[in-house]
């Protein structure tokens, strides 16, 4: 067989492999570090007036993690492409796509990959506990070299809000703990994590 057909054969089972690594905790490095989200549900769910209105911070998260099927339309929410030219589900400054959403979860830090809808490893441990008892963390990241990251902050985290609202999640947005990775995440040169965002299903 030739050495690019067995690479892309590989490839193909390294792709596929089950999504459950995100909840489950002490993950080791020869787990995979790619994985692949469900499809996200893009019908259904509460109406725009009634998400604004049901829109609120909840600090009382239960640690019960969230099923993949939530944790796949959320991030389709917060940056996941809606348009068949690449563009997200939030609007962007002069068309910059050069945020970073990243995932903290039981099964270490990811980075989400909204062109393929994956989610990609970047740390291996459960960091959770710093930031409380919330079984998922979102830490939006941009250049800083960028006026307009903030504002692109601010659309993801109200899109998170806005999905948790219709979705009767509950969820705190904190720029405290916004440095809480520094130690373990290597994000591209110039980035900095401008907030975080505890969610999880309401005590």
């Amino acid at each position: 067989m030739k050495p690019i057909l067995i690479i892309l054969l590989l490839a193909g089972i390294f792709m596929c492999l089950p999504v459950s690594e995100l909840n489950a905790a002490d993950s080791g490095k020869d787990k995979t570090e790619i994985l692949i989200l469900p499809p996200p549900v893009k019908t259904g769910g509460m109406p725009l007036m009634e998400a604004l209105a049901a829109r609120r911070s909840n600090r009382n998260i239960s640690p019960q993690p969230l099923s993949e099927q939530q944790i796949s339309d959320l991030l389709w929410a917060v940056w996941g492409v809606n348009r068949p030219d690449g563009r997200h589900t939030v609007p962007v400054a002069n068309n910059r796509q050069d945020l970073a959403v990243y995932v903290v979860l039981a099964g270490g830090v990811w980075v989400y990959e909204p062109v393929e809808h994956v989610l990609i490893r970047k740390v291996d441990q459960n960091l959770l506990s710093r930031f409380g008892d919330a079984p998922l963390v979102l830490a939006y990241a941009g250049p800083q070299s960028s006026y307009a990251s903030p504002l692109h902050v601010g659309s993801l985290y109200q899109n998170a809000g806005l999905y948790c609202a219709s979705s009767g999640l509950a969820n705190i947005v904190r720029s405290t703990g916004a440095n809480s990775l520094d130690d373990v995440l290597t994000m591209p040169v110039g980035y900095k994590i401008y907030i975080v965002h505890s969610i999880g299903m309401p005590k």
